[in-house]
């Protein structure tokens, strides 16, 4: 067996942890027309979910019936924005808890979402019976209100947050994670998954263009002709990359926020907020893109590096995630970065997803 140390990564022990469930419902029309009015219907879905919740003791669990997509994140405070495209929910799982309905009234939507976000301590080590908690709200539903209605399509999300420069700010306490997988450590807590189940996992990085970045790149940005700055960022990531043995991957900077799925299921597309990010991970060939607007400096620059088949271990995801470390450290000792007084931040995410 290969030395156990390549395949751990020492985090900040001052990570952010967040940890949710997304089910996704499309309905029939014969659902619909079962109530009055579609606030009804709403309003319906709504009291059985929360009353169901209450039951299980799952306290912060939100339904959308805007069409819109759930981005969840970590803060010390609780937010619920809406834009355009996407619903942006901030919380703390230690403190936030709320049961909340989102719908534009007497509009229909085309998907149900009920979205279930973690609370309490060691979200990770609790994240198998949080997910069979869930099971038994979707259970009931699908027995008590969406008879003869399609399968629920269930997204389990994890992520830890974490700036890459913590130690240079004090922080030097960290921890040493194997980052198993999810459906063997979901396995062995007696929260069975089905064989048929997707699974991703990535990373992503973001650098602010901050004004050290654009006095740096003077040069580069003159014009309103971005494309040899970008070019330049490009050709880092994709060198920083192939040095450390990662394939899969992409730069965004077109002002949009990544998303990253499965190329079997999504293919890429991208809005004025989102930018689809569609990968095989089952292929070995070098798989790095690029997303910008040569007429247009964001604000930050996005990145995404994807663990593909080769980059998963029985142990865990940890020598991925140190080699994903080592490309933004090469990248970033090129730039004007004050690592005392500037966050990089650093998420992890874990995916799987199954029809129930």
């Amino acid at each position: 067996m290969a030395n156990s140390t390549q395949h751990r990564v020492y985090i900040p022990t001052n990570a952010r942890a967040n940890h949710y469930l997304l089910a996704e419902l499309t309905p029939n029309e014969d659902f619909y027309k079962s109530f009055s009015n579609i606030d009804c219907c709403y309003e319906r879905i709504a009291r059985q979910l929360f009353a169901c919740c209450d039951e299980y003791e799952l306290h912060n669990v939100h339904l959308l019936a805007n069409d819109k997509l759930p981005v969840v994140r970590f803060h010390d405070e609780s937010y619920q924005l809406e834009t355009q495209k996407q619903m942006l929910f901030f919380y703390n799982p230690r403190y936030h808890e709320a049961h909340k309905v989102y719908y534009a009234k007497g509009e229909k939507s085309k998907k149900i979402r009920l979205l279930f976000l973690a609370t309490g301590d060691d979200l990770r080590a609790n994240s198998a019976h949080f997910h069979n908690k869930v099971l038994k709200v979707l259970n009931y539903l699908q027995g008590h209100l969406f008879l003869n209605q399609p399968q629920f399509k269930l997204r389990d999300h994890q992520h830890l947050t974490y700036d890459l420069f913590a130690k240079e700010k004090g922080s030097k306490e960290s921890y040493g994670y194997k980052l198993r997988s999810l459906y063997p450590r979901y396995q062995s807590r007696q929260c069975s998954i089905p064989d048929t189940h997707a699974e991703m996992t990535y990373v992503t990085f973001s650098i602010p263009v901050s004004r050290a970045i654009k006095t740096q790149f003077q040069a580069l940005i003159n014009n309103n002709d971005y494309a040899k700055f970008y070019d330049y960022f490009e050709g880092l990531f994709k060198k920083a990359c192939i040095t450390n043995k990662l394939s899969h991957g992409a730069m965004v900077a077109n002002g949009a926020l990544p998303i990253v799925r499965n190329s079997k299921i999504d293919k890429n597309e991208s809005n004025c907020e989102i930018q689809k990010l569609s990968f095989n991970t089952q292929d070995n060939q070098l798989d790095l893109k690029s997303f910008y607007q040569s007429d247009k400096l964001v604000e930050t620059l996005h990145f995404v590096i994807v663990a593909t088949d080769k980059d998963k271990h029985e142990i865990g995801y940890g020598r991925f995630m140190n080699q994903v470390e080592k490309t933004i450290h090469t990248m970033s000792s090129e730039l004007s970065i004050n690592k005392e007084r500037q966050d990089l931040s650093v998420r992890f995410f874990q995916h799987i997803s199954y029809p129930y």
